[in-house]
Formats: structure tokens, C-alpha cells, sequence
């Protein structure tokens, strides 16, 4: 499946909604300003600002002094700020007061021409509004011009036809509603569908009967976490069998191994019991053949122990500063120098004069150790191993452990280091536990650092460790 950004489709939806909606009101709230708005110098207003709030309360600055019409110093401001003019007239149509007034504008009126002049539109470069101010010396009309090419209607309507709107309104409310009510049902059943579809998807997974689902439309992401989802789980159960069914052949074949050293020792013991006793020389044979498979069981016990204390984490660990390449050459010297590996080919190589790294020395010399015998208990006496030591990158140092023996399959390789896992050569020498090179992982591991194989069939194998040097 391709690796896409996961994404909740429910909020992919409402996001889309929602910046539909938020594009509607801007644009609805834009043209509104546009059609119903003026840029006035305190900013953008609504075209009734003119004469809804500036020409009505006008007055509050305006003043008579004995039949004397007087304007505030504030009012004045006003006008001149906002590039208005103003003229005021008495009862009789005559001029007594005006502040910026343009030539071309009369200083007498008739009734007819202010209400002209108040229902009138642009004209002249200005926009005239009228209004009046009372005190109790009597009556005064005044007129404010803008420079604002404000349009002003007046809307007549049939009243006996508006009731029938209120029909139509309705009808056009119910069918939204209806539609909305139809749409809603619409998507609660495909929501509910593909719910349906997801909901069987996990209760199939549960049920390992899953059929992967298409991977399309909104909900093409959620499926194909469903498909990966149960392509993980089907390769988790594999791994799962795998791991049961090698840890079952592996408590069977310890369990045979375990009876192998017991039998010797049951039967020369009984030997030694018999009547006549036999003499010493046989007594001696005897007891060793005994000792020889009792430390054949204690070892197999052993690293039954270790391996589970290792992964557990219970073994005791203590690091300390050891000189690597004086270390392996004396492992190396104790193996060749063991009876039981005299005649074999163990050849010792380093690139490097010495290094320092952290380790645990015994859990250390266990873990080289089961590599480099694991190397020669397996293969045939003529095959070479060779342990070298070089310096890798990044204060790294590299333990190589190779032969040109028999060599191992890819499947044997992936299984190697599984402590329930044995090697199909070990038929050949069935001694040991078949916990070995687990235990090298694992130790390995402790230290920080890693073990990879290579090998070919025929051709021989190569176990690299790499560590860190000086303190972990």
C-alpha cells in the first residue's frame, strides 16, 4: 500500500464544508460592503451612515443665541474633516448660517425644493441630506452635502399581494428543509454502509476471514489500514506458529539430549553396583565415562539458565576495561591447547596492535567461545577457522570468526540466533544444548554491540561482531 498521510475523512469533510461556507459568507459579506458601503476617514462605513448617524445628530452641535443659530467648534471640525458642507435656513426658506457651502447652491429654498433636495441623489459632486433643529425660539432646517455618490430609493409595495409572499416563503422553507432532510438521510445511509463495511472488516480480522477491501473512495485510507492491519497480523501469527512449533522441537530434542548422558550414567552406575564388583581399572573407566556425561547434563542446564537470564535481564554483568586483541589470543590459545581440538587448523589474525573496549570478560569469552566451537564441532576436521580482528568505522572494532567448512542455507541463516532453533548438521554432533549461538546473540547484545552472519553452501561462513571501543 502506498504510504499516504493518514487523514480522518470525517474531518476532510467538514474542513471542505466548512471552507465552503466560510468562502460563501466572505463573499456574501464583500458584496455587501461593496454595494452598501463608503470609505469614509475613519475607515469603511455603510452608505446610511451619511444620514442615519452624522446628519441626525448634527444637531448636538449646533446652538441659538437669541434667534442666532451658533455651531461648536467640534461641529466645525467635523465638516472640515470629513470635506462636508452645511447650510442652515429658517422657517421661511432663508439662509441664516453656512460653512463650506459650494457657489452653485441657492440661498433661498421653496417647501418643494427641500424635499427635492432630501430625496434627491448625486448631484453637483455631492450627495445633500436635511434635517432639522429645534429650540424654543422656534425651528431650523439645515442640509449636510457629501462628497459620496450615495443612492437613495424609496420601495413601494401592493399590499394585498404581500400575503401571498408569506405562502411562497413557506413553501420555499419546507422544500430546504425537505432537501436537507433527504440529503441528511441520503448520507446516513452511505455512512452507515461503509461503517457497516469497516465494522465487519475488524470482526473479520479478529476471526482470521478477512477479505482485503478496495481501496477508493473517502474512506480508502481507513481500508487500507485494515488491509495492513491484517497483513501484520496474519505475518505476526505466522512468526507466532513458527517460534511454538521450533520451541516444541526444541524442548524434544533437549529432552532426547538430556537422556543421552542419562543413560550412561545409569548403566555404569549399575555396573559399578553389580555383584562381583569390578576391579579398579574398570571402577576408574567407569567413573569417568560418569563424570564425562554428568558435565554433559550440567551444561545443558547451564545454558538453559543463562539464555532465559539473559532475556530477563537477571545475569550478572560487570564491564571493565580489557585489552581486546590479548584477550581473543588467549581464548584462542586455551582451544588449541584443548585435547579435544589438537588436530584442527585454528589460525589467529589482527590489523590492528591493540585497542581497549568495556567488557564483561567471562560473559564475553562464553560468547567467542560458542562461535569459534560452534565453528569447529560443526563442519569437517579438515575445515580452517580463523578469528581476525580489524578497526572498523566510527571508534568501531570488528571480531571476524570464519571457516571454509560445509556453510548454511538463506533459511538456516534467518534462524540462527532463535534459541529454539538447531542446525540441520547437528546430527552429526547432536552434544550440546542448541542454545550456543543464542547465547553469543544475547551477550553481544548486552554489550552494545552486533552479530551478523554471511555464509554460502559449500563455500563456509562468517560471523562479524562489532563493538564500540572504550566505554560503552
Amino acid at each position: 500500500m502506498k504510504n499516504k498521510k493518514r487523514r480522518n475523512p470525517f474531518l476532510r469533510i467538514f474542513i471542505f464544508v466548512a471552507v465552503l461556507l466560510l468562502i460563501a459568507a466572505s463573499a456574501a459579506i464583500g458584496m455587501f460592503y461593496y454595494i452598501f458601503g463608503i470609505t469614509e476617514p475613519e475607515g469603511l462605513s455603510l452608505a446610511s451612515w451619511p444620514n442615519n448617524w452624522f446628519t441626525d445628530n448634527f444637531s448636538i452641535w449646533m446652538g441659538n443665541d437669541n434667534g442666532e443659530i451658533k455651531i461648536e467648534e467640534k461641529g466645525l471640525e467635523r465638516l472640515d474633516e470629513y470635506g462636508l458642507w452645511l447650510q442652515v435656513i429658517d422657517e421661511t426658506g432663508q439662509e441664516v448660517y453656512c460653512h463650506n457651502k459650494p457657489e452653485n447652491y441657492p440661498e433661498r429654498y421653496s417647501a418643494s425644493e427641500l424635499i427635492s433636495l432630501s430625496g434627491g441623489a448625486y448631484e453637483q459632486g455631492y450627495t445633500v441630506f436635511v434635517s432639522s433643529y429645534e429650540s424654543p425660539e422656534g425651528t431650523w432646517s439645515y442640509l449636510i452635502g457629501f462628497p459620496y455618490a450615495i443612492g437613495k430609493h424609496m420601495l413601494y409595495y401592493n399590499g394585498e399581494h404581500v400575503g401571498r409572499l408569506s405562502l411562497l416563503f413557506l413553501m420555499g422553507i419546507s422544500f430546504i428543509l425537505c432537501s436537507v432532510l433527504l440529503f441528511m438521510v441520503c448520507y446516513g445511509f452511505w455512512l452507515t454502509r461503509h461503517l457497516g463495511r469497516i465494522a465487519k472488516g475488524i470482526g473479520d480480522i479478529s476471526l482470521r476471514s478477512y477479505e482485503p477491501l478496495t481501496e477508493k473512495g473517502v474512506f480508502a485510507e481507513i481500508y487500507g489500514a485494515l488491509n495492513q492491519m491484517d497483513t501484520e497480523i496474519r505475518q505476526s501469527d505466522k512468526i507466532q506458529e513458527d517460534t511454538e512449533r521450533l520451541r516444541r522441537e526444541w524442548i524434544a530434542n533437549i529432552t532426547h539430549d538430556l537422556k543421552t548422558p542419562l543413560s550412561p550414567i545409569k548403566g555404569y552406575a549399575e555396573l559399578l553396583m553389580g555383584n562381583p564388583a569390578p576391579d579398579k581399572e574398570a571402577v576408574r573407566e567407569y567413573g569417568g565415562i560418569i563424570l564425562k556425561s554428568a558435565n554433559h547434563t550440567e551444561k545443558m542446564m547451564n545454558d538453559l539458565k543463562l539464555t532465559y537470564q539473559l532475556d530477563s535481564g537477571a545475569v550478572p554483568y560487570h564491564p571493565q576495561t580489557v585489552r581486546l586483541v590479548r584477550f581473543l589470543k588467549e581464548l584462542v590459545l586455551d582451544i588449541v591447547n584443548d585435547p579435544a581440538f589438537l588436530n584442527r587448523r585454528i589460525g589467529f589474525e589482527s590489523n590492528i596492535q591493540e585497542c581497549e573496549v568495556s567488557l564483561d570478560s567471562d560473559l564475553f569469552r562464553r560468547a567467542v567461545n560458542n562461535l569459534i566451537i560452534n565453528a569447529l564441532t560443526h563442519n569437517p576436521p579438515e575445515t580452517e577457522v580463523t578469528i581476525r580482528i580489524d578497526s572498523g568505522s566510527e571508534k568501531k572494532v570488528l571480531i571476524c570468526i570464519s571457516d571454509n567448512g560445509t556453510g548454511m542455507s538463506d533459511k538456516e541463516q534467518s534462524e540462527l540466533f532463535n534459541r529454539y532453533y538447531r542446525g540441520t548438521n547437528t546430527k552429526e554432533k547432536p552434544e550440546g544444548s542448541g542454545l550456543g549461538l543464542a547465547i553469543a546473540k544475547q551477550i553481544i547484545t548486552l554489550h552494545g554491540g552486533n552479530i551478523d552472519v554471511k555464509s554460502r553452501l559449500g563455500e563456509g561462513t562468517c560471523f562479524t561482531i562489532d563493538l564500540s571501543l572504550g566505554n560503552p
